[in-house]
């Protein structure tokens, strides 16, 4: 079911029931000019704020998250069907972002003195461009905002939001969260827009910058417009994330690990482990305990503690998922669990398991964005890098080992991926750079990185005297 029911009303649907929650009306192109030109006016007051008053702002930001939390992570949940409790998670993971910021951002943005070769003084600075205009998805309503939009905030910027459709009141409520923070009006601001008005977006002179986060066809797509316009973009898409479990693993870890790392929130998350690469010497005995561990996994309301997984957050996309499951099977796969839609209202979907799995398999070469696994078998530690590598995407990848140097040495050396987790599951840490390459996209966020992704290095050479 398509949350763009018509051409002017977007109808937000509760995938857990089926039932509509909201209904909200685009904006006129009007009403889109005057949205970007107040941003700018904005920014040109923004701008003027020093680093240290930067900072206080993004603070309130922090605050004001921490003051909405509950009405937040109840919206998140019923727009998208992550369990309340990972909704709660991930608004203080946005709050530890804002506090990170703030606390580091004046640091990271300080200008730099630099000694010339042939005598004089250098300084370099990093100076905000003008309107970073972001295009966001809906697996982590909020997170996928703050974590672009408070970096470009700090670096001096204003901040337009194309969220989503189906996550339109999360959107909102964050535009009223950033509000509520004391930041200059229109400095951050919503749209609700639709593609056509999005492209023409990309081609106004007073935006500077595109930030997006979503699939590698909608990065093509995003990146060509943007370099038709000479504007620099940062592209986070998706990925088919290897997890290596080798012979001296912990077992009982691994498993555990490996789980959590595939149906958190959902499954649907683009640095979710997805396909798990065992070395043959333990293949089996990881793939009864990680099938039976899987097979437990409860579904259902996730508003419930009971419950370890929600729905799959619109119908259109567990169908997508469930025929990528049905075309990995009719190619050689084996379902050990799952794969089957169940019954009765909502979107959901069981945990489950491939086996079998090789090239020319969606399960193997795609991303599968929901809660299924796919088992392959590698001959050996070397074999096992191979197959992690034999992959278009490189955004994040996994190793078990109680050998920490070893992993480090595969991680630092082979593992051809942004991000790398040794004996954990991959999620977002403030002081770490976030991002991928290949078709994973490029551009960082986090970790000091993505406050400088946005803004004019400005090089001011003084002669000597």
């Amino acid at each position: 079911m398509n949350t763009e029911i018509d051409q002017k009303i977007i109808t937000t649907i509760n995938p857990a029931t089926g039932e509509e929650i909201g209904h909200y009306e685009y904006m006129s192109d009007k009403t889109v000019k005057e949205k970007i030109q107040n941003c700018h006016n904005a920014f040109l007051e923004w701008k003027t704020f020093s680093l240290s008053e930067r900072s206080e702002k993004i603070k309130s930001i922090g605050s004001s998250l921490k003051k909405y939390k509950s009405e937040l992570a109840h919206l998140m949940t019923e727009e998208m069907g992550k369990l309340l409790k990972q909704s709660e998670q991930e608004v203080d993971l946005c709050i530890s972002i804002c506090e990170y910021a703030a606390d580091n951002g004046p640091k990271d943005l300080a200008p730099e003195e630099r000694t010339l070769s042939g005598g004089g003084r250098g300084i370099v600075t990093y100076s905000p461009i003008g309107v970073i205009y972001g295009i966001q998805p809906w697996n982590y309503p909020s997170y996928q905002v703050v974590r672009y939009a408070v970096a470009s905030l700090m670096a001096g910027n204003g901040v337009l939001l194309k969220h989503a459709a189906n996550v339109t009141g999360s959107a909102k409520l964050l535009e009223k969260i950033f509000l509520d923070a004391d930041l200059p009006k229109d400095l951050f601001s919503v749209l609700v827009i639709n593609h056509d008005q999005s492209d023409t977006i990309i081609k106004n002179k007073l935006i500077r910058g595109i930030t997006l986060t979503g699939s590698p066809k909608a990065g093509e797509i995003i990146a060509e417009k943007a370099g038709t316009q000479l504007k620099k973009t940062v592209l986070e898409l998706g990925s088919n994330d290897a997890y290596l479990v080798l012979e001296d693993a912990d077992m009982d870890m691994a498993v555990k690990m490996c789980v959590r790392g595939r149906i958190y929130n959902n499954g649907e998350t683009c640095i979710a482990a997805k396909r798990f690469i065992v070395v043959d010497k333990i293949y089996d005995k990881f793939k009864d305990a990680f099938v039976e561990a899987m097979s437990n996994i409860k579904v259902g309301d996730p508003t419930s503690s009971e419950n370890k997984m929600g729905p799959i957050a619109r119908e259109d996309l567990r169908e997508t998922l469930h025929e990528q499951v049905q075309e990995s099977v009719k190619n050689g796969a084996k379902i050990l669990c799952g794969g089957e839609i169940p019954k009765g209202k909502g979107f959901y979907y069981p945990a489950t398991v491939l086996g079998s799995v090789s090239p020319g398999q969606p399960a193997y070469d795609d991303e599968l964005f929901g809660p299924v696994a796919s088992l392959i078998k590698a001959k050996d530690e070397e074999d096992a890098m191979r197959i992690a590598n034999d992959s278009e995407f490189g955004l994040g990848g996994g190793i078990f080992t109680k050998d920490i140097d070893k992993a480090i040495r595969l991680a630092q050396n082979h593992f051809d991926t942004g991000m790398i987790f040794i004996n954990s599951f991959g999620l977002a840490e403030p002081g770490m750079p976030f991002g991928g390459v290949k078709r994973s996209g490029y551009g960082r966020e986090h970790g000091g990185f993505g406050v400088k992704e946005f803004v004019n290095i400005k090089s001011i050479v003084i002669a000597s005297k």
